[in-house]
């Protein structure tokens, strides 16, 4: 079992930035592949960003690349989402999420997920 907490959220101008986090506990973290999602209401849930736990292999979507970096501390058993000039369109509730397979993709079965932190970028 995987417990993930997500913290960092908050309000932001837009241009601004935030650093999301991804705190787990339980089995090792480190042969987790974690992703990023975001969900705004009335929307399905979408990819964001994710690392894969062998070679750290990372992957983006298209709407985030160049301006979010995923990066993960083993040794802190913690992922973190850095965002920089965020838009109005990043406004979002934030869900990390962890797979016993390996990869950086959206295509990934995610076994566990956190709660959530929510991201709102004022223009």
């Amino acid at each position: 079992q995987v417990q993930l907490v997500e913290t960092g959220g908050g309000l932001v101008q837009a241009g601004g930035s935030l650093r999301l986090s991804c705190a787990a506990s339980g089995r090792t973290f480190s042969r987790y592949s974690v992703g990023w999602f975001r969900q705004v209401p009335g929307k399905e849930r979408e990819f964001v960003a994710g690392i894969s736990w062998i070679g750290g292999v990372k992957s983006y979507a298209d709407s985030v690349k160049g301006r979010f970096t995923i990066s993960r501390d083993n040794a802190k058993n913690t992922v973190y989402l850095q965002m920089n000039s965020l838009k109005a369109e990043d406004t979002a509730v934030y869900y990390c999420a962890a797979s016993s397979k390996n990869g950086p993709g959206p295509g990934l079965a995610y076994d566990y997920w956190g709660q959530g932190t929510q991201v709102t970028v004022s223009s």
